[in-house]
């Protein structure tokens, strides 16, 4: 055990948060630390960690246990470079070194007996420590970790004051990683990761070896590397096996069991009340009614309690605007800041109803690429053109100081929603967090996250056809993005997403843009066929470095050997490996060249069917009097006429691949 949090109470007035709630964490254990807004997840971090105090309960850890926490909002001041405050963060390192070093000295100089034996026993404690924080490669441990993070290399001289709030706190983060601390808690950790950083820190944590406790809002996050589940849910806390995905499974089961006890409960007081009531007078019949009665009261007193269901909201959104079919043309655009050159002769279109993730490692410019799209930078070279009545909706971050501060949040929502009752605009501020007196705070008492949802609210209360959205899914609970999430799968118009939560651009993208190494690349297809596609040109790319090194390998060993005995072909060792080196490349491409023919097929047939289901649909002439379920299938129409091509050109692609791969091994 690192730590235990034993039956602990907590309250803000008359409001619980929770009754004898216990959580006991071990090493090697990662756990994610779920539930609504206003829960009391943060509190309970900052109840371990000490910051707070518990009405009633206890928090004990180990011997010698450290802990680290990560705040949602961090600052940095000085001067130290982000290396330096990074490396000089590991105190606990230090302070073991040091011990190492006196502890040295006075073995030098003790005799033999207890007190060497104290000391020799004292000494090895403090190097096990020592080297089990990482002390002798510390700062090639944080260049790692800030390189994972998305720092470029040529950044980790900069002062750390001068990055941006989120890189900053990608620092703090690092440096937290960097003390590698016994027991690690964060507070939404993700939330200013790009999605390249997300997985290295997936991987990162998957095989730490002390215990960690997140709060996040990121199921494919918590999907990747929690190994169990603690869920705040009417005022108790419950623990699960398994990541976030087996959580609500084992939960949704328990319902199940939970439900179907209080119905057999509720039927045999039903059953017996029947004969209580017909019986409680008749003198031959009073005694057994009388121990029904008891019997009935007991029933009561065992009855399962059912959780109040988390309130599903599912809002529609108006459409927008109908547009041309070209949304945003793209042509020889190139961008450069100063002698940080970005991208040259960028070239795609988007078309009304693509759903694009701009994917790619912080820093490439994909942010750049969305602030070219909406004017607010112009590009250095080529063209930018919207289509035809195409206008946008920018969401980032430092967009919210446009909310006016002297309006409440219902003011605000009414000066977007002409036309709205006043019930209506408060189901939908319900949707993104805003319940009863919350609708008539000021936004200029609002915190970073509330606005943030406020903001979001609007964008979606009368949408443009285009929207452009950096980071949507930061300070929202889960709930809240799912409702977010609707909104923008069903949304006819056009996307173009920035997000850390794969979970979200899995759902929403039909497209890709990849941004990196100066060049931007379109990928036409889903998330899941981007994925593909890149593994095939990393493990290309992998094999033409192995081509040289084989070829390389293969010279060295020929000039080294003794000529071969005429009439013999006889390999050398190395030939042997590069030949199998190779072998099992083959190998491995065509395993996942099959494996993504299966998804496409799996993908065509239930696209052909429902194509085939919309063309039906609309030969019949009534759709036509229903406006809006006639534009809903149309645009369905149009995505599958796009989409189907695109699949069976992409089978045939495979196909032919399979073919090549399976004769170049026979």
């Amino acid at each position: 055990m690192i730590a235990l949090a034993d039956k602990i109470s907590k309250s803000f007035g008359d409001r619980v948060l929770y009754s004898q709630a216990t959580l006991q964490l071990n090493a090697g254990e990662r756990w994610a630390l779920v539930g609504p807004n206003g829960a009391g997840k943060t509190t309970l971090l900052k109840i371990i960690m000490g910051l707070e105090t518990p009405d009633e309960g206890t928090v004990s850890f180990a011997k010698d246990t450290t802990i680290g926490y990560l705040e949602q909002e961090t600052k940095l001041a000085g001067d130290k470079s982000a290396l330096a405050e990074v490396v000089d963060s590991a105190k606990e390192v230090k302070r073991w070194e040091k011990r190492v070093g006196e502890l040295e000295k006075k073995i030098s100089t003790t005799a033999q007996g207890p007190e060497l034996d104290r000391l020799l026993e004292e000494y090895g404690h403090a190097q096990d420590r020592f080297e089990r924080l990482g002390g002798y490669e510390l700062e090639a441990r944080a260049r790692q970790i800030l390189a994972g993070l998305g720092f470029p290399v040529e950044d980790f001289d900069k002062p750390a004051k001068d990055f941006s709030g989120g890189w900053q706190m990608r620092i703090s983060l690092s440096k937290l990683l960097l003390r590698h601390p016994d027991l690690l808690l964060l507070d939404e950790p993700t939330n200013h990761l790009d999605l390249e950083s997300v997985q290295w820190f997936e991987r990162f944590l998957s095989t730490y070896d002390g215990a960690v406790l997140i709060v996040s809002h990121d199921r494919a996050f918590m999907d990747a590397c929690v190994s169990h589940v603690a869920a705040i849910e009417n005022r108790r806390l419950t623990t699960y096996t398994g990541n976030y995905t087996e959580y609500l499974r084992q939960r949704e089961d328990n319902l199940e069991q939970m439900r179907a006890k209080r119905a057999a409960q509720e039927r045999e007081i039903a059953h017996m009340q029947v004969f209580v009531d017909k019986f409680r007078y008749k003198p031959t019949k009073a005694a057994q009614a009388q121990e029904r009665m008891k019997r009935i009261e007991q029933i009561k007193s065992e009855l399962v309690i059912l959780p109040e269901g988390s309130k599903k909201v599912h809002f529609s959104f108006p459409d927008p605007p109908r547009t041309g079919d070209t949304v945003v043309s793209v042509k020889g655009v190139s961008k450069s800041f100063g002698d940080n050159h970005v991208y040259s002769d960028v070239n795609f279109t988007l078309y009304r109803g693509d759903h694009v993730a701009l994917v790619g490692p912080n820093g490439a410019g994909k942010s750049t690429l969305m602030k070219l799209m909406n004017g607010l930078l112009k590009p250095d070279a080529g063209t930018i053109e919207l289509g035809q009545n195409v206008t946008e909706a920018y969401y980032a971050q430092h967009q919210l100081e446009e909310l006016t501060e002297s309006n409440t949040v219902l003011q605000e929502m009414d000066e977007v929603a002409p036309g709205w009752t006043t019930s209506e605009e408060r189901k939908l501020l319900g949707a993104f967090l805003f319940h009863g007196d919350d609708v008539d705070k000021r936004i200029s008492v609002l915190s970073g996250g509330e606005r943030a949802r406020l903001a979001l609210a609007k964008m979606l209360v009368a949408p443009d056809p285009l929207l452009l959205l950096d980071e949507p899914t930061n300070h929202l609970d889960i709930d809240s993005v799912d409702v977010l999430e609707q909104a923008l799968v069903k949304f006819p118009g056009t996307i173009v997403l920035i997000s850390h939560d794969e979970h979200l651009v899995r759902a929403l993208a039909n497209k890709v843009v990849d941004v990196r190494d100066h060049k931007v690349t379109v990928y036409e297809g889903d998330y899941e066929y981007y994925l593909y596609k890149r593994a095939e040109l990393e493990a290309a790319q992998q094999g033409e470095a192995g081509d040289a090194t084989a070829a390389a390998q293969t010279q060295k060993a020929m000039a080294a050997e003794e000529p071969a005995p005429t009439g013999r072909n006889i390999k050398t060792k190395e030939q042997r490996r590069a030949e199998a080196e190779e072998r099992n490349r083959r190998s491995r491409a065509l395993r996942s060249t099959k494996k993504r023919l299966k998804e496409v097929e799996a993908a065509l047939d239930p696209a052909h069917k429902r194509y085939d289901e919309l063309m039906g649909m609309m030969a019949d002439e009534s759709l036509y009097n229903d406006s809006a379920k006639f534009n809903e299938c149309l645009s369905e129409y149009n995505a599958l006429a796009k989409k189907i091509p695109a699949l069976e050109n992409e089978w045939l692609e495979l196909t032919e691949k399979i073919e090549e791969g399976e004769a170049d091994d026979q």
